[in-house]
């Protein structure tokens, strides 16, 4: 069934029949600004998730669900205040989101003044399940640490020296933090990090920099970019022609209107969080189909994040009986597994982060494909990557 006709059919039969009980759901995402590809893509995917769950009912015993959206706009203040605001005026049960990391440090707060279950997708910030992390919030987007570790295992090795540049925020620097990190044993050396404000359009001062840094270093030189939204840098970095300097680029997996800079990078490594030819299970077999049936076009990044959100919410509420009280919903949902097109997850009991695979890949080019494909080398399973609890509570 249709998303829009099931939403239809739910609006005609509440016409003819008294209302059922509600479960309301908060969607509070950065719809509009820099990330907004990755907002629409993501609440697709909740939205797709709700319904494989339900069997398209949109209903968990009797009880329809309601989807609120709400517009961050990437602003950490407007995010904060519409958790708030859905709530307390709404009275939304549980709350997914945001996009952005900045704006999901300002709302975690937010759950646990309410009391209520705020499910993070697809922010990446360790910090959110770490520092700043309260028992209230789960996790189903991967960390930084799990890109970090992923990369490091696709990145490093003896005599590999490799510069970042990310984007000065919580996103980037905490991914650089956990990325250093994950180097730590592998045999590579890091060598500079550079980070520039997210509107940044002109990249010059900032090669410059890098490439002054890694002069006369000896042996594989990468430049690993962190980057989240427009203005990727790397079009404008491989325009300045870094092999010139012995430099290569690399990065991991993006969304796919981001990778068509990729085609002219074949045989780069990295490690993606998902890309829908790599996953094979039910849950994501559905997913291909049903998403080029509906929009012609395969599920992206953040669609299939959505959609574990929106299976992790129903399976949640299906352990509980329909219990919306967020002590029944932290009782199901601490080392909960269940399954998503990625596979099983697992929200491990400490932090509530979803452990999850990644994907390390080779960049495969072809004539009649608009971007780099990132060709499976190894599954990197839940039991494969040690990554770290950060939580200091």
């Amino acid at each position: 069934m249709k998303l829009k006709s099931a939403v239809i059919a739910t609006a005609l039969f509440g016409l003819a029949a008294p209302a059922l009980a509600e479960i309301r759901i908060a969607h509070v995402y950065d719809r509009t600004g820099a990330l907004e590809a990755y907002a629409a893509q993501s609440h697709v995917g909740l939205m797709m998730g709700l319904e494989y769950a339900t069997d398209g009912t949109m209903e968990i015993d009797g009880q329809s669900l309601v989807v609120i959206e709400k517009d961050s706009q990437l602003r950490p203040d407007l995010g904060r205040a519409l958790l708030a605001e859905a709530f307390g005026d709404d009275d939304a049960h549980i709350a997914v989101g945001p996009t952005s990391s900045g704006v999901a440090l300002a709302m975690l707060p937010v759950a646990e003044e309410f009391e209520r279950i705020l499910i993070v997708e697809p922010a990446v910030a360790d910090s959110i399940t770490g520092s700043e992390w309260n028992r209230y919030i789960f996790r189903t987007g991967r960390n930084s640490s799990q890109d970090a570790i992923s990369n490091a295992v696709a990145l490093g090795r003896e005599n590999m020296h490799i510069a970042t540049l990310a984007q000065d925020y919580a996103f980037g620097r905490d991914g650089v933090a956990a990325f250093r990190e994950a180097l730590d044993g592998t045999g590579a050396t890091l060598v500079h990090e550079e980070y520039v404000p997210t509107d940044t359009t002109d990249f010059t001062a900032a090669a410059e920099r890098i490439f002054n840094a890694m002069a006369g270093v000896e042996g594989e030189k990468r430049l690993f970019v962190i980057w989240a939204g427009g203005n990727n840098p790397m079009n404008r970095i491989q325009a300045m022609d870094p092999s010139r300097h012995g430099i290569e680029l690399a990065s991991g997996g993006n969304i796919l209107a981001a990778m068509g800079i990729y085609r002219d990078m074949p045989g780069m490594e990295g490690a993606t969080y998902y890309y829908y030819e790599i996953p094979q299970n039910p849950v994501n077999d559905w997913l291909v189909e049903q998403h080029f049936e509906r929009f012609g076009t395969p599920p992206d990044f953040f669609t299939a994040g959505g959609m574990a959100a929106g299976l992790a919410v129903v399976e949640a509420l299906r352990r509980t009986e329909g219990s919306t009280d967020a002590e029944d919903l932290i009782t199901a949902m601490a080392g909960m597994e269940w399954e998503t097109p990625k596979g099983t997850m697992r929200f491990r009991a400490e932090d509530h982060q979803a452990m999850q695979e990644m994907y390390h890949f080779r960049i495969r080019v072809e004539d009649d494909v608009a971007w780099g494909i990132p060709e499976l080398v190894r599954v990197l399973g839940i039991d494969d990557m040690d990554i770290p609890i950060r939580n200091q509570r």
